[in-house]
């Protein structure tokens, strides 16, 4: 790289950084419509620009991506739009042009392009699960705020049908008080990546910015296995099942009872290596209880590798089974089945027959990031909300990292550390200085996150 090169990049990333830089934020777009640039540009990117894009006031200007091969749909699809390897150098040179991104890359450089974007007076899209650590997930929050920015997550079966509705029937007492709710899913935390730790070193291929795609991360020597997909197995980029599904499953939890934080959890798991998650896990979550739960407390039971809660809690018919992913919503007076990406059950039958559900629609989870930035309003699933959810899951990761895996040979069930008692407001572990090492992470040199 060149010096003026060199100069320029760290002009950028400082002017994008800097803490002071004033995050103007209009109503609307001062442009004619929402000019957006995507830092990602195939994967999950893409299918969020398909979508954001076909939106009638929104127009692409720029596209980043590490990986020059990546460019290919987007090139012939939005023709003239500029194409850049870093997002630093696409914000310094788009500059006004530019009044919105969307964020489709591996989870560990989400809260530093979304960051220093917001401090530029961007709007921002990011994808689940918002942030890599608890930390970066607070600071996701509270630049959201200074900023004035319109964020929305990407977990966008938040707007479906199916979760309005079914978070709709909580809130509405379908069921009565809440008294406890399990939530699943079928994937393993090491989907792909069970015998390679450590993974193999490649060559770098010439169509990868290696330096760019670790960017905060530890650097490494590249291997197949991280780019361009299997990354989310890995500890330093992802947050294995949980980290992928969490901001998903959980979602409906979190919106139908109005949660927040925990007060403590426990994990337990199928043991857990310092490279990659652990095939199976179980974590559970104690929550403050509100007007909507039976108790004091609410025990929020996570689950994933297959995992699931015994069919029987639900009431369900014998010739019914628990869908392979979604959550239980166990009631006072009844139950509550909420498969991923289904609409809603009610248990036992023979209670709700002749049960009319209630009208509900769907959004569109893209438009309606995009509608609020056209007209300054704020969004259901904004920063403000999905922070605290994504801090949940990080938190639930710091748990299973510290469980050993181990067996009780006269129990049968997984060894666990002490239950976590987390303070959210003191920002900190009250019992265990070893879980509030992992909170956040180093960083590495010249990609700090800077508050």
């Amino acid at each position: 790289m060149s010096t003026n090169r060199r100069t320029f990049l760290s002009q950028a990333s400082s002017a994008a950084a800097a803490v002071a830089f004033p995050a103007v934020v209009k109503s609307a777009s001062p442009n004619s419509k929402l000019q957006v640039a995507s830092v990602g540009a195939d994967g999950m990117a893409y299918s969020d620009i398909k979508n954001i894009s076909g939106h009638a006031q929104v127009a692409y200007v720029g596209f980043c991506d590490i990986d020059k091969n990546r460019f290919g749909k987007v090139s012939s699809e939005f023709p003239g739009a500029a194409h850049f390897a870093d997002y630093r150098e696409m914000l310094a040179k788009l500059g006004d042009q530019v009044d919105a991104i969307n964020v489709g890359i591996p989870d560990h450089m989400h809260a530093k392009v979304s960051i220093d974007a917001m401090r530029m007076g961007k709007h921002v899209y990011c994808q689940k699960p918002l942030a890599h650590t608890v930390w970066e997930a607070r600071q996701m929050r509270l630049e959201a705020a200074k900023a004035k920015v319109v964020t929305q997550m990407g977990n966008q079966i938040h707007s479906n049908l199916e979760y309005r509705l079914g978070t709709r029937l909580i809130r509405e007492g379908a069921i009565g008080k809440i008294k406890e709710v399990y939530s699943w899913v079928a994937v393993t935390g090491n989907e792909r990546n069970k015998r390679l730790s450590p993974a193999p070193a490649a060559a770098v291929p010439s169509h990868v910015n290696w330096d760019l795609w670790i960017g905060v991360a530890p650097m490494r020597d590249y291997a197949p296995c991280y780019h361009p997909f299997v990354w989310r197995d890995w500890q330093d980029f992802g947050g294995g099942a949980l980290g992928d599904f969490g901001c998903h499953i959980l979602d409906p939890v979190f919106t139908a009872l109005g949660l927040h934080a925990p007060t403590h959890l426990t994990a337990f798991n199928s043991g857990v290596n310092d490279q990659i998650w652990p095939t199976h896990e179980t974590i559970e979550y104690s929550f403050p209880g509100n007007e909507l739960c039976a108790e004091k407390t609410l025990k929020v039971t996570w689950m994933d590798g297959g995992l699931r809660p015994d069919r029987k809690l639900a009431k369900m018919p014998d010739a019914l089974d628990l869908p392979r992913s979604g959550s239980l919503f166990i009631g006072e007076e009844g139950n509550l089945v909420l498969a991923h990406v289904a609409g809603p059950r009610l248990y036992p039958l023979e209670k709700f027959q002749g049960f009319k559900y209630p009208k509900e629609k769907g959004l569109s989870h893209w438009h309606r990031w995009v509608d609020a930035c056209l007209g300054g309003e704020k969004t259901s699933d904004g920063f403000d909300y999905a922070g605290p959810l994504s801090e949940t899951v990080q938190l639930g990761n710091i748990a299973t990292r510290l469980a050993t895996g181990e067996i009780n040979q006269t129990t049968g069930r997984p060894l666990a550390p002490k239950t976590l008692e987390w303070d959210t407001q003191a920002f900190r572990f009250l019992n265990s200085p070893e879980a509030d090492k992992l909170l956040t992470k180093n960083y590495r040199s010249g990609w700090e996150i800077n508050v």
